[in-house]
């Protein structure tokens, strides 16, 4: 596709770039969770409302809810009942995942000559390694963000699932299709609260279609192609375009025949990406379904 430039006028970017400024000077020197609750105050427009109750002035009682959820701090998710992550951790990473949820969920988020930078910012902050010349589009769901690893110029298109309860390293240059999902952790078929978690590789260069799903410990070579509404279950060599669910090779990129693997299959070589299950700290074990999981006959239990 090809693209054109285009400016804002000069006054409009000097007032992104200074308030991208001074959000980055906040998020490093400033306590985070208070941060972020101003932040997304603001940013819904509901500054005064929520100086007054900081205040202690009266406010109706779904008022007085709709406040407190500015801050992270008085929010649930799903990822702290994760118990193989320090909650600390989860906690921590959760404020500005809170922040990046928030911020697609306003209307400046529409506006990408302030958006792109933004979540640039966020994710110098939250991810274990952000490269440079991010293109971070909206609605991207993030599980944990501090277990990504992503290179320089990669593009990550709207309503993409990037799942890191486990490790999630994405290389140079990758482009991810809106609405693809990678995953780094699976469920057991008859235990569901067993969960395994992996390392999900996407090498540089690589691209995955619309709609495409990586499974939990896949590594997708570089400078290959996942077909739109494929299903890796196994790695995808080097300039390979795999297509299908399950994937399978159906196509080498043209001028990388003499380098790159013959067609078929996709060999499966995720247990070698298996990552060790550890609970750091104790705690409170709920069972979320109750199911029943011993087979008819079984008297092992």
């Amino acid at each position: 596709m090809t693209k054109r430039h285009v400016d804002i006028p000069p006054e409009a970017q000097a007032t992104i770039d200074q308030t991208i400024e001074h959000i980055e000077t906040r998020l490093a020197e400033e306590e985070l969770a208070s941060t972020v609750a101003e932040l997304l105050a603001d940013l819904f427009g509901d500054w005064d409302a929520y100086k007054r109750y900081q205040n202690g002035e009266s406010v109706p009682p779904l008022t007085r809810n709709r406040l407190q959820s500015y801050d992270p701090r008085n929010v649930l998710t799903e990822t702290e009942h994760w118990a193989e992550h320090e909650l600390s951790a989860l906690q921590e990473s959760k404020c500005l995942r809170y922040l990046w949820a928030g911020f697609d969920l306003s209307p400046l988020s529409n506006n990408l000559a302030f958006a792109l930078p933004f979540r640039q910012l966020l994710a110098n902050h939250l991810f274990a390694e952000a490269g440079d010349g991010l293109r971070l589009f909206g609605n991207i769901k993030i599980q944990c963000g501090h277990n990504i690893h992503m290179g320089d110029n990669v593009v990550v298109h709207n309503d993409v699932l990037l799942d890191d309860r486990g490790k999630l390293t994405i290389g140079d240059r990758v482009s991810i299709a809106d609405r693809s999902h990678i995953h780094t952790h699976a469920h057991d078929t008859v235990d569901q609260a067993a969960v395994t978690n992996y390392e999900t590789i996407l090498e540089d260069d690589v691209r995955l279609g619309y709609g495409s799903m990586i499974s939990a410990g896949c590594r997708i070579g570089r400078n290959a192609m996942v077909g739109s509404g494929a299903t890796t279950l196994g790695d995808a060599p080097a300039h390979h375009i795999v297509a299908g669910s399950p994937a399978k090779g159906v196509k080498i990129k043209p001028g990388w025949e003499s380098v790159a693997e013959n067609l078929g299959p996709l060999s499966d070589n995720r247990e070698s990406r298996q990552l060790p299950t550890e609970f750091p700290e104790p705690f409170d074990e709920f069972d979320e379904f109750g199911r029943e999981l011993s087979p008819p006959g079984d008297v092992s239990g």
